[in-house]
């Protein structure tokens, strides 16, 4: 039997309930309309506290599986579908809590100025402690995602416990400052639905699916414009970065839970395998792949992370 999608509004939706406006009584919100449908909101949101005089912000995120915690933190200008990938096999081994990053996906976009990455481990911090008191998590995280769980696992040791960094953004070398930098100049006075598919071209492999690339450029189109401009920079310029050269390994250095960390660069799996203190961390070259090494290679990196979260 064939079944037929249709964009469904509120209104629509209370009629095929066989409610109306007047008989509701009431302002309808979305968790108020999956209740009366009998549904669970396992997609759900999230109003989280106020943090450092700052709050922090309504958070997206699916949550399915069960075993170990897992939440699987997405890249710059992503959102969470990009582990559509690793869903299916990740949520058949543990539960695993897959988020939007503040301004991106169906996450809250917040005002400008908000989102450096202090902002966003804020907020998984947040989430982490509201909606999982008492618990840890296994971080799994891409490009920007990795440098963030890299951040919380530094300042919060207490709630993770490990971290997998797919391509993260750390341990680059200085000889990528000039590109980074255009990117960033790029970014203050370009379109940035022109710029990150500019920037994303030289970070494919010939192996990656055209379809893919269409993909993250056709995306970053629909992504507001402050969390896409604002994030970049922040991650490898400036006092506080730990994305590039000296800095990175520095603080590398000083994260004390299990770190497994993918990337592409022969040099950079070298330079940062003496970098993680915990026994059980790893760095492991991944070849034939692009930045987004998980749909590139999806099976590959889904057995490898489950074989080493199992290990933990």
């Amino acid at each position: 039997m064939k079944t037929q999608s249709m964009t469904m509004s509120r209104r629509g939706l209370l009629k095929l309930l066989g409610l109306t406006a007047a008989t509701a009584n009431m302002a309808m919100t979305r968790r108020g309309l999956l209740t009366l449908m009998g549904l669970t909101a396992t997609t759900t949101t999230s109003r989280q506290a106020v943090a450092a005089g700052k709050r922090t912000a309504e958070i997206f995120y699916t949550d399915a599986g069960k075993g170990i915690n897992m939440m699987l933190l997405h890249g710059w200008s992503c959102d969470s579908h990009d582990w559509s990938w690793q869903l299916p096999a990740l949520e058949s081994h543990y539960r695993v809590v897959a988020v939007d990053l503040r301004g991106h996906g169906r996450s809250e976009v917040m005002p400008s100025g908000s989102y450096m990455p202090d902002d966003y481990v804020a907020d998984i911090e947040a989430l982490i402690e509201t909606r999982f008191s008492s618990e840890k998590f296994v971080l799994v995280g891409h490009s920007m995602g990795g440098q963030i769980a890299a951040r919380l696992a530094n300042k919060r040791p207490d709630l993770i416990k490990g971290v997998v960094s797919v391509d993260g953004s750390l341990g680059f070398s200085d000889k990528l400052a000039p590109t980074f930098q255009k990117a960033v100049s790029d970014l203050q006075h370009g379109n940035p639905a022109d710029v990150g598919p500019t920037l994303f071209a030289g970070f494919y492999d010939k192996a990656t699916d055209p379809a893919l690339k269409r993909w993250h450029a056709r995306r970053l189109q629909g992504t507001p414009m402050d969390p896409v401009r604002e994030s970049f920079g922040p991650l490898f310029f400036g006092p506080d970065q730990v994305g590039l050269g000296n800095q990175s390994e520095v603080f590398c250095k000083t994260i004390r839970v299990p770190f497994y960390h993918l990337c592409r660069g022969k040099g950079q799996a070298e330079r940062m395998r003496t970098w993680f203190y915990h026994p059980k961390s790893k760095v492991a070259l991944w070849e034939d792949a692009g930045h987004w090494i998980m749909q590139d290679r999806k099976d590959d990196v889904n057995a490898s992370i489950i074989a080493w979260v199992d290990a933990l």
